[in-house]
């Protein structure tokens, strides 16, 4: 099963040293969705704002950025 790597860039960039396996691009992007969507919620949370152009990286076991997740994507702001 392929290792992807979910680097999170946000006011400080995280990355993921550990991976995770799964079966595909698609499983990884649904994987760095959730987890979007969490941190986002956190951050709102904790800071009271979201920064909709934060993301999280997906990258292969080849150091390619395989894909990109913004918390934008993952949340919908209703009035």
């Amino acid at each position: 099963m392929p290792l992807f790597y979910f680097h999170l860039i946000n006011d400080v960039d995280v990355p993921d040293d550990e991976g995770k396996e799964l079966p595909d691009l698609e499983a990884a992007l649904q994987h760095a969705r959730t987890q979007a969507r969490f941190t986002a919620a956190e951050t709102l949370k904790s800071d009271g704002k979201i920064a909709l152009s934060h993301r999280i990286d997906i990258e292969d076991d080849s150091g390619n950025v395989v894909g990109t997740v913004t918390f934008g994507e993952v949340v919908t702001i209703c009035p």
